[in-house]
């Protein structure tokens, strides 16, 4: 993993120490977490806390009051710790409203050493699960997925994963699919049951009933790629009655977006 700045380093380390001293129960995720289930190694921009959406605010609370800039960035899934340059994400829940923090993570979460300190990472079928809808025109978490897969696929609880994607098993199918075109020799790492339970889910899709009305999902895999869609009047899966978010966090995540020249 890529060498942090000594003063990037500290940061991290003293983000972590005051978490753990709060006793506020939290997980980390990101490279470090890649790094214990996979052994590839990733370089390491920021760090990656997960925590529950009902202590988000009371761990920023904490770290403004220790001196910290902190923001709530989107109040749906994400806030962030600064300290000059550098920052730690607070992650709650997902961009696009789907991967909230449980009290499952906790209770699959896995031992681990970061910074030298004892720390708990998230599981893997979570972070299958989260990455497996980032399909940006500028990120694609396709290959953590894969290497997800070869890492731990033998020792996933798949039926917890299936569970997770639950009427969106068609995403986890598509990153099966591509795992047997990288990794052909390591078909077995996936149970034949699952393809087969995914498979009858793709055969269930294409029977589907036609009184569904037009949706888009493609906005469940990136915030800017399918606006296009949404204007020619496609529904929005990320509101009710499928979705959990709200239109104002809608418009804040697809604003961030355009701002930031990630949108076409």
């Amino acid at each position: 993993m890529q060498k942090l700045g000594p003063k990037t380093k500290a940061f991290f380390v003293a983000v972590l120490k005051h978490l753990a001293e709060s006793r506020i129960p939290f997980l980390i995720g990101g490279g470090y977490a890649m790094k214990r289930h996979t052994d590839f190694e990733r370089p390491a921009r920021d760090l990656d806390v997960f925590i529950l959406p009902s202590d988000a605010e009371r761990v920023l609370r904490l770290f403004a009051n220790l001196g910290y800039r902190t923001e709530l960035t989107f109040p749906h899934w994400l806030g962030k710790i600064y300290k000059g340059n550098a920052y730690v994400d607070i992650i709650f829940s997902s961009g696009n409203g789907i991967v909230t923090v449980d009290d499952l993570w906790f209770k699959h979460a896995v031992e681990d050493v970061v910074f030298g300190l004892p720390m708990r990472v998230c599981p893997a079928e979570e972070m299958i699960w989260s990455k497996a809808f980032v399909m940006e025109r500028e990120r694609f978490d396709g290959a953590d997925v894969i290497h997800l897969l070869l890492g731990r696929g033998p020792d996933l609880d798949w039926s917890r994963l299936l569970d997770r994607f639950q009427s969106y098993r068609l995403v986890l199918l598509s990153h099966l699919v591509l795992f047997l075109f990288v990794y052909p020799s390591e078909r077995d790492r996936v149970p034949a049951w699952v393809w087969e339970d995914l498979l009858a889910a793709l055969q269930a899709e294409r029977r589907g009933s036609r009184d569904a009305g037009r949706i888009c999902r493609g906005t469940l895999l990136s915030r800017g790629q399918y606006l296009e869609a949404l204007e020619r009047g496609y529904r929005d899966p990320r509101l009710a009655p499928e979705g959990t978010m709200r239109h104002r966090d809608v418009v804040a995540w697809t604003n961030a977006a355009l701002e930031e020249g990630k949108a076409p």
